[in-house]
């Protein structure tokens, strides 16, 4: 018997492409584009992450694995995502894993942002062309594969733009309303700045959709609370360290460098008194000359624990120079945020990380360091499959990083505005008032980052790349009157269900 069942059972087996088209024939034809987009997103992603496997990475990952693996556990990062990363190491020995499953996210969350666009009139070929063009560009392709909570926080934006997308048009209200709050629980835990996100956010979609005020407030604010609770409450009650009172006013440090550079005339010599037990006046103006970045100013010789010490006075010293130079620390604030607002000037106002990890990752596994003889040392290395496809992912990745391609390719505030006036076009066409969700997302993280970023890093602002490009089929969405008619139904026959039919009427007895 056991014979005569292999040929059976191999009789029974469908060749790979048969296999492959009944698999099809199974999806829902309202289905099938964003399942296809989807596998053809997950395709280019997975050659991402075979070129720079297990992942690309930077200061920040080394702190993440340091961190969870030697009990430093802080929420000056995003805990949830530490979290992942602990999973990844534990579980897998390494941190492909994590890498591996933000591409299929990803994927998913692009697939039905076509379907979105799909719904609010867009041809099926632009619809899908959109998302691909974020997997394949080397700026947003490679972002997915990044071991950087930013990473998870793009995922968490696009899936918002789907969400958005499909409660424009009302289709199945519910599912998707589930799915925008799964979207701003994402935005609220992976980045620690990000209630201004997903509270301006809620905003616009109120706008948009006034009716559904209460969905709204739910799905914006009981997130805000949640993220707002770990943070204060819970991390400290379970043993995770808060950020130092140093990392919560850096800004306003950086505003008094910025302020003390361009007019120390302006400052009393109690202020004064209180810079120098901090840092050398020197210093501060030298921190100071660069006003998009926080790091000049923090750095050696800058006295930390003094500075957290004498924080209330430093404070003091900041709410003068408000009051005294108003112009001077809204011009610090601003130049601080320029990458949510302008276009760059040149080549250092957007920092671009590097496709590679240096050997002695980022200066942690240096003698006398954090990471010196760690036995995860080895998760914190390029170790790919094909060096011939590695090189090619440098290539690409390098080759993008051209100074001339920086204003399309890596500047998100481009992207936030060419998003604006693509919906404002959609509303104006349609006309549809609920086409504003679509600008939600996007006006959220631009309010984030202008209210409080450190420095000018691509990071901050990639994920309304990625949206700006998803958007701009949205060009191309037709109007109601531009569709063809549906064609008519016929009638249908109804059928009398009694006993026996009824006579026709040249069937009727005469009289």
């Amino acid at each position: 018997m056991s014979i005569d069942a292999g040929p059976q059972d191999g009789a029974r087996r469908l060749p790979p492409p048969a296999a492959l088209r009944r698999a099809a024939d199974r999806v829902p034809p309202h289905a099938r584009l964003p399942v296809a987009v989807a596998a053809g997103c997950e395709f280019v992603l997975l050659l991402w992450w075979l070129a720079f496997y297990p992942g690309l990475m930077s200061f920040d990952t080394v702190t993440y694995v340091w961190q969870v693996t030697t009990g430093h556990w802080r929420s000056d990062h995003s805990v949830a995502y530490d979290v992942l990363v602990w999973l990844s190491l534990q579980i897998t020995g390494g941190l492909g894993a994590l890498t591996f499953l933000q591409t299929v996210v990803l994927a998913a969350c692009l697939g039905y942002a076509c379907h979105g666009l799909r719904a609010l009139g867009v041809r099926g070929r632009w619809a899908a062309l959109a998302p691909l063009a974020v997997v394949v560009i080397p700026s947003t392709g490679t972002f997915g594969i990044f071991v950087w909570k930013d990473s998870a926080y793009a995922i968490a934006a696009v899936l918002a733009f789907g969400a958005c997308a499909h409660l424009a048009v009302r289709q199945r209200p519910v599912t998707h309303w589930w799915l925008l709050a799964a979207a701003m629980a994402g935005l609220s835990v992976f980045r620690n700045n990000a209630y201004p996100a997903v509270v301006v956010a809620g905003l616009v979609l109120l706008a948009a959709i006034p009716r559904w005020w209460r969905r709204i407030a739910a799905v914006t604010l009981i997130p805000t609370a949640a993220a707002l609770g770990l943070n204060f409450a819970v991390y400290p009650a379970v043993g995770i360290q808060s950020p130092r009172t140093s990392s919560y006013y850096a800004f306003n440090y950086a505003d008094i460098a910025v302020a003390y550079h361009r007019a120390p005339d302006s400052f009393r010599g109690s202020d004064l008194a209180v810079m120098r037990q901090v840092a050398p006046l020197s210093h501060w103006s030298g921190g100071g000359a660069n006003c998009a970045w926080v790091d000049p100013l923090m750095a050696p010789p800058f006295d930390r624990p003094a500075a957290e010490r004498l924080n209330s006075r430093l404070l003091d010293v900041w709410g003068h120079v408000l009051k005294a130079r108003p112009d001077l620390v809204i011009s610090a604030h601003l130049c601080r945020g320029r990458i949510a607002w302008a276009l760059p000037h040149n080549d250092t106002d957007i920092y671009v990380q590097p496709p590679v990890i240096p050997a002695d990752r980022f200066g942690y596994a240096l003698p006398g360091h954090p990471m010196a003889g760690s036995r995860w040392l080895p998760a914190l290395r390029t170790d790919v499959p094909s060096v011939t496809l590695h090189r090619a992912g440098v290539w690409a990745y390098t080759a993008a990083r051209a100074p001339e391609l920086t204003w399309l390719l890596w500047t998100g505030s481009l992207w936030c505005w060419a998003t604006y006036l693509i919906v404002a076009r959609v509303m104006r066409r349609r006309p549809l008032r609920a086409a504003l969700a679509l600008a939600a997302t996007t006006v959220g993280l631009q309010v984030a980052v202008l209210v409080a970023t450190p420095a000018g890093l691509f990071r901050y602002m990639a994920a309304p790349v990625v949206l700006g490009f998803l958007s701009v089929p949205l060009l191309a969405a037709a109007h109601p009157a531009d569709r063809p008619p549906p064609e008519p139904v016929p009638p249908r026959r109804r059928v009398f269900r009694g006993r026996s039919a009824p006579p026709r009427p040249e069937e009727e007895p005469a009289a």
